[in-house]
């Protein structure tokens, strides 16, 4: 059996960071992302009792790094279909990998709608969902399309699901890349790290519902200026809780402060943008349809920024 997927990265606007506890992933916040319909990941998994192993290539090449990922988001799969045979899986992305721009969630969950079919047990949701979190604690967003919500109840039940469609509020997104390469501390690593260390978690923490459902409310209304103020906020809290980690994990490059500046610079003089960032030092510029030429121009100028990718909301994960 052999089965191909799509799924775009999403970008949060209201972040998690850290884990609730290690069983399943489960972070320890909800959060809200937009859905990036200009950035895709293909997954093709074949099941092949032929094999010894799994195997995954990624972007042409075998890795072995990542398979315990892999394992973790085919283990909830697996024992629902009662079929442990050996999986071949085949993953490319069409933008930088491990660099900051949600890959992992776009392709656990590639990677879990795929797996699901090839199984026979894509008809549950819930399932497709909670392996894909099992992967990459963001990939159930990459799940839905457009504005996404993920909410978690104090007990750590999880719901997730699109609030709005691409079309129903179509922003744009600029995406300035200021560096290809893998980043030196990965998600999850960091946040472990931050989870431990950081005298500013706690605080993060205790702030997130108010954020979550502010944000919410702002997408309903479609309150640009609300949602952007908010955005900034709590991605610029989340990035000084991983600065008080010790060692601190710092993200930020000059082409990142720039792009930041230079965002700001906008807002300030009345073009509709705002800026967010995930782990990494890509910075993600949010701007209302009109404004996109003029914001990616600005980005795409400033030393150090080796490309601009622009684009609006995309579709939930999908077969190909």
């Amino acid at each position: 059996m052999q089965v191909s997927a799509v799924a775009h990265p999403n970008v949060a606007l209201i972040k998690y960071w850290g884990k609730r506890k290690a069983a399943g992933n489960l972070p320890a916040a909800g959060s809200l992302s937009l859905t990036l319909g200009h950035l895709s990941t293909r997954t093709e998994v074949r099941i092949d009792g032929g094999l010894e192993q799994d195997t995954l290539s990624l972007n042409g090449s075998a890795s072995e790094r990542d398979l315990p990922r892999l394992r973790d988001c085919l283990a909830p799969l697996r024992e629902r279909a009662g079929n442990a045979s050996p999986v071949a899986v085949e993953s490319a992305n069409d933008f930088p990998t491990g660099a900051g721009l949600a890959s992992s969630a776009s392709g656990m969950a590639a990677l879990a709608l795929a797996a699901a079919n090839a199984l026979g047990v894509a008809e549950d949701g819930e399932l497709v969902g909670r392996a894909a979190m099992a992967g990459s604690g963001s990939a159930p967003r990459s799940l839905f399309g457009g504005i996404v919500l993920l909410s978690i109840d104090e007990s750590g039940e999880w719901r997730c699901g699109s609030l709005l469609a691409p079309d129903e509020w179509p922003l744009k997104v600029a995406v300035a890349v200021t560096e290809t390469a893998a980043k030196a501390v990965d998600s999850r690593a960091a946040m472990e790290l931050t989870r431990r260390t950081s005298p500013f978690y706690s605080a993060w923490l205790e702030g997130q519902d108010a954020d979550l459902e502010e944000a919410r409310r702002a997408v309903e209304q479609r309150d640009f200026d609300r949602l952007a103020e908010l955005s900034e906020h709590n991605c610029l809290k989340m990035h000084a809780t991983v600065l008080g980690a010790r060692p601190a994990v710092v993200y930020f490059n000059s082409a990142t402060v720039e792009c930041i500046h230079r965002v700001r610079g906008m807002a300030r003089a009345g073009v509709p943008v705002f800026f967010t960032m995930d782990a990494g030092p890509q910075v993600k510029a949010v701007c209302l349809p009109d404004a996109l030429d003029e914001v990616a121009e600005a980005l795409r100028s400033a030393p150090g920024v080796r490309q601009v990718l622009t684009g609006g909301l995309g579709a939930g994960a999908r077969i190909t």
